[in-house]
């Protein structure tokens, strides 16, 4: 595979600016409140945008354009169930949280605030809480270095292992460097880019292929199931799908975004941005994976990849449509 001069720049430049980022962040740390919590400076901006991206990461952009992709619209209760459980997360847990963790010892971690708000002498519940996390949240994490190394390897032909190493290593070194205020800000500066993309991706689409009408209809022609988000969907499983929503009020890097505002009279502010920010990133992570379909369908020779694997429809549709 050749080299593509223009796409390694463009990623040499962004992987340089995120490690700049974090060494910037870094200058701007000074105690182990800065570290942890950012010194509970973030403003409503980044807030909400860093809480965005940190929630939906790499399976924003694979996952749910692969899942409807795949199955259609019925996938689109995920997206429902998430905008449901957000905004009751920043309604009733974002604001008691960031008061309740600076009065309660000015707790700068979640297992730190149990043990203060609740006088765990025995320290018990800080252990529980804190493997809870390690154990589950190294799953979780380890899905976004999956995703990164996927993207790697589709678009620079690099092995699975090689692409595994390079965007973790990045990752690790401006978060080490740099702690919370670095991953805040370059979760900012991914978030702007995630809603980028999002949005342009299945806009072009429509537009090459000759509209919206046109479009839904090489998608009915494709599969008329595919435009129907009850198609075999049972009261049970639609329930499942907007149950996901219900993983907000406990995960920790959400919830850290809660505690670092830089006053609980911003959280209205942060929550207004990130659930505008959301309802448009997920409208158009379903959107590509729909219009996906449309494309594909008309142009099959272009979609071996897609149908080896759905969750590469928008890095194909990127890599297709777009100057490298």
């Amino acid at each position: 595979m050749g080299v593509n001069v223009p796409l390694v720049t463009t990623f040499v430049v962004y992987i340089l600016a995120m490690v700049g980022i974090g060494f910037y962040a870094w200058w701007r740390t000074h105690t182990l409140s800065d570290y942890i919590l950012g010194g509970r400076s973030l403003n409503p901006f980044v807030t909400a945008l860093a809480a965005g991206a940190s929630d939906m990461s790499g399976w924003l952009r694979m996952g749910v354009p692969g899942a409807v992709y795949l199955s259609g619209l019925v996938e689109g209760w995920i997206a429902v169930g998430l905008i449901i459980g957000a905004y009751l997360n920043w309604k009733f847990v974002a604001a008691p949280l960031r008061v309740y963790t600076e009065r309660a010892g000015n707790a700068l971690t979640l297992p730190d605030y149990f043990t203060q708000r609740f006088a765990d002498d025995r320290r018990l519940l800080r252990i529980f809480s804190a493997l809870v996390i390690l154990v589950f949240f190294a799953i979780y994490a380890a899905s976004g270095v999956v995703a990164g190394a996927r993207l790697f390897e589709s678009i620079f032909g690099m092995s699975y292992t090689s692409a595994l190493w390079a965007g973790a290593s990045a990752t690790i070194l401006y978060t080490l460097i740099g702690g919370f205020l670095a991953v805040s800000w370059t979760d900012t500066v991914q978030a702007s880019l995630m809603i980028l993309a999002l949005i342009v991706t299945p806009v072009v689409v429509i537009v090459l292929l000759g509209g919206p009408v046109r479009s839904l209809a090489l998608v009915e022609a494709f599969n008329p199931g595919h435009l129907d988000m009850l198609r075999g969907a049972s009261a049970v499983g639609i329930v499942s799908l907007l149950a996901w929503g219900l993983g907000y009020f406990g995960q920790p890097h959400i919830l850290a975004r809660f505690m670092a505002a830089d006053s609980v009279k911003s959280i209205p502010n942060a929550r207004r941005i990130s659930m505008a920010w959301m309802i448009f990133c997920l409208a158009g992570a379903v959107a590509v994976g729909f219009f996906g379909i449309a494309y594909f369908s008309a142009h099959p020779e272009l979609g071996v990849a897609v149908n080896e694997n759905p969750e590469r429809v928008f890095i194909e549709l990127a890599k297709i449509l777009f100057n490298p």
